[in-house]
């Protein structure tokens, strides 16, 4: 609270105590005062003014001061009401008492619209989970009836199943801590799930799949792990060159205090420009914009699940030669004692 702008907000009450001196000064120069009466007089009316202008001043500063300070230092500046000491001024009062039924009212809101909101996740749930019975069914035939299901309806088919998977993880990523359980994950097995789960797109796409060194246990769920390798893969077969000898390696850096998964290809690699929003929502940059396949979902969705799960992931590329994407895996001291 600036004390100049409260000064320009007060010039009324300077424009009415100066016509009010004026007019006491005229009565006491036309009944004849004292020269000494007449400063005295003034003095005290000046001294009484400041008091009524200040006291108030520094009444509401301290209010406004604590109220500005709190908002600008909280990350959720609609909370700052609960940081407030009810003020004992009466204008500060109605303020208090309007931000008391404004955080109520805004409250409200959002517990119906987290209400409805948890209500169209968990239809949505339930829709993913009954659509993904009937194409289940429909990729078993594929596989079961091959001359009835060319390549070209069963890589649709496939890809119809990546993106239920996603719409489910990303439902699921919002309410992770329900989901997931933490416990030790072979490596290995999780990697030659993913393998199997995109062979036919491998095997389509006439791309190495190459596995070394992945004999390593860690800490993660495996249900997600694989999910969040799919992703990765899918993206690898997405932006593979046309070159004969395409391939995806996966192998294992293993360190004392971390365990680093890398995914490694030679495609058409992602612009230097671009590596930092990889893992924005809906982010498809130059390469995306060249698929008719591509969300730019499925690398947010594997960064959100990641950062869940206590994971770090991270992409490196250039263009026209590789991309190699890094998840880091803690390893817990404590659990290894105990285990």
């Amino acid at each position: 609270m600036k004390i100049g702008a409260y000064f320009k907000d007060n010039l009324y009450k300077l424009f009415i105590f100066i016509s009010c001196y004026i007019i006491n000064l005229l009565i006491f120069l036309a009944f004849k005062v004292d020269k000494e009466v007449l400063l005295s007089s003034s003095f005290i009316y000046l001294v009484c003014f400041l008091l009524v202008l200040l006291i108030p001043y520094f009444r509401k500063r301290k209010f406004y001061k604590d109220l500005f300070l709190n908002i600008a230092s909280l990350d959720k500046s609609y909370l700052v009401l609960e940081t407030l000491i009810k003020p004992e001024f009466y204008e500060g009062e109605l303020l208090y008492q309007a931000l008391y039924e404004i955080n109520k009212s805004m409250n409200e809101n959002i517990k119906l619209i987290n209400e409805s909101l948890q209500d169209f996740k968990e239809y949505i749930e339930m829709w993913i989970h009954e659509v993904k019975i009937p194409l289940a069914t429909l990729v078993l035939m594929s596989n079961n009836h091959k001359e009835y299901f060319d390549n070209k309806t069963k890589l649709q088919l496939k890809r119809l199943e990546n993106y239920v998977d996603q719409v489910l993880y990303y439902v699921r990523s919002e309410n992770a801590e329900k989901d997931y359980l933490i416990k030790e994950t072979d490596l290995a097995k999780v990697i030659k799930n993913v393998g199997l789960k995109n062979m036919d797109e491998i095997l389509e796409n006439k791309i190495d799949y190459i596995v070394e060194n992945v004999n390593f246990k860690v800490l993660t769920d495996s249900k997600w792990l694989e999910f969040i390798l799919g992703q990765i893969i899918n993206n690898s077969i997405k932006y593979k060159r046309n070159i004969e000898n395409s391939y995806i390696k996966i192998f294992v850096k293993d360190e004392e205090n971390k365990t680093i998964l890398i995914i490694e290809d030679n495609g058409i690699g992602i612009k230097k420009s671009n590596l930092k929003q990889v893992f924005d929502k809906s982010f498809t940059g130059e390469n995306g914009r060249g698929s008719v396949s591509s969300t730019g979902m499925g690398l947010f969705i594997a960064k959100n699940m990641c950062e869940k799960l206590g994971h770090k992931i991270e992409i490196d590329s250039l263009e026209n030669k590789y991309t190699k994407v890094f998840i880091t895996f803690a390893k817990d001291k404590y659990y290894d004692v105990l285990k």
